[in-house]
């Protein structure tokens, strides 16, 4: 039986989301829905899309200097509200604040 290689999970996460926004928009927009107490997984998705969109790039498209974004989506993070935004706006998506659900 031949063994298969296995990859990190990350590396895995950042190859399938290279080259497609759709899909980079709804893996973010799907983190945020899963993860609402736990904002350092979603840190964790925006830098996966901005490793598949290459930092750089990324760091044009959202006008934030790219030092600057690999401060805030470093594992110590704290993005401003100003900064998440202009990711999200890159990626079409927006922020809303709706209602928790009462138990």
């Amino acid at each position: 039986m031949r063994k298969m290689a296995s990859r990190p999970y990350d590396e895995w996460v950042i190859e399938s989301l290279k080259g497609d926004d759709r899909a980079q928009a709804k893996y973010v927009q799907a983190t945020i829905k899963e993860n609402r107490g736990f904002p350092k997984a979603i840190l964790v998705a925006l830098r996966h899309v901005a490793e598949a969109r290459g930092f750089k790039r990324f760091a044009e498209e959202t006008k934030l200097n790219r030092e600057t974004l690999y401060k805030t989506l470093s594992a110590d993070g704290n993005p401003t509200l100003e900064s998440l935004s202009k990711m999200l706006d890159v990626l079409g998506l927006d922020i809303a604040v709706t209602p928790k659900k009462v138990s």
